[in-house]
């Protein structure tokens, strides 16, 4: 080694980067997470919640800015304090939820509508779910792989890979398998998710670079992404929108609304403001429960589509 180094020859060597420090620190965590009482664990979430308000001034400003425009209560601090708390326990959630099972999925979980998307996957068709940040979305997730039919999951790559890995290997325990989103496989992979009998699912309430329209979302117009709901109608699939809210018992309430059979020539600005409609609903329900921090009215004239554009394709 020493003479290597006087040699002026650089060892191969791996050091520990950020990221995969960031990601051992996460199973650590897990590690703990999923040994506590899932009270507890909830308990130290919220004061992590109640901490990060304190702490992270800038999404605390917009998300109290977002608050305003949706509700015209001027005092809308109330809701952004407890969404920090949902997070925070969130954010546990996350690391307990390796400890929920098939067999005792109940004691956690209420879930609603199910029977009536297994009817169709077990006709052999698939179901496109469309779901939100609503609730804890990743539990959501998890549950619906539990049913023991084939599941996937579209996701934007996060700026932390190891975030996406974490949470890639968290949906993984249930049988969940993540479709991330510009990569060469993913047109493929979702249409095999679709023709083989299983659920494909998209979250559909972000603002990103992506070709997008506009829908009302609380009175105002905010882009949407409209590639799922045109891929949707392109393979006329079975459609279903979904959401979960923990209830103040400490149930997590999942909920699948009556399918949808989509068909070619179906209005996809229509579709997006059907779905959009339904999401307003539920945070209507639990606006604590969503991310408010997210720039959901965010103009973004590079990827907006003309809606009559969409007819022609």
């Amino acid at each position: 080694m020493r003479e290597c180094r006087e040699a002026g020859v650089s060892l191969p060597v791996r050091p520990y980067t950020r990221d995969s420090m960031l990601y051992r620190a996460l199973v650590i965590v897990t590690a703990i997470g999923r040994r506590l009482p899932l009270r507890l664990a909830r308990a130290f979430g919220s004061f992590l919640g109640r901490l990060a308000w304190h702490v992270a001034r800038r999404e605390r400003r917009k998300a109290l800015a977002n608050l305003k425009i949706a509700f015209p209560d001027p005092d809308v601090r109330p809701i952004a304090r407890a969404m920090f708390r949902h997070l925070g326990i969130t954010l546990m959630e996350l690391t307990w939820l390796p400890n929920v099972t098939a067999a005792n999925r109940e004691e956690t979980t209420v879930v609603e509508g199910m029977d009536k998307v297994l009817e169709v996957i077990d006709s052999g068709r698939g179901v496109i779910i469309f779901t939100a940040h609503c609730g804890n979305w990743e539990w959501l997730s998890y549950v619906t792989g539990l049913f023991g039919r084939p599941v996937s999951v579209l996701q934007r790559e996060r700026d932390e890979p190891a975030m996406n890995r974490y949470i890639t290997d968290l949906r993984a325990r249930a049988g969940v398998k993540t479709i991330d989103r510009g990569t060469s496989s993913a047109a493929r992979d979702m249409i095999n998710a679709i023709r083989r009998g299983g659920i494909l699912a998209f979250v559909l309430d972000q603002n990103i670079r992506t070709e997008s329209i506009k829908v009302s979302f609380f009175g105002k117009p905010a882009l949407t992404p409209i590639g799922p709901v045109t891929f949707a109608i392109r393979t006329e699939a079975v459609i279903s929108c979904a959401f979960i809210e923990r209830r103040a018992d400490g149930k997590q309430y999942a909920r699948f609304e009556q399918p949808i059979h989509c068909k070619r020539g179906d209005d996809p600005v229509a579709l997006a403001a059907y779905i959009t409609e339904r999401t307003e609903a539920q945070i209507r329900r639990a606006p604590e429960q969503w991310v408010w921090m997210h720039d959901r009215w965010r103009e973004r004239p590079k990827w907006e589509v003309d809606p009559a554009s969409l007819q022609r394709r």
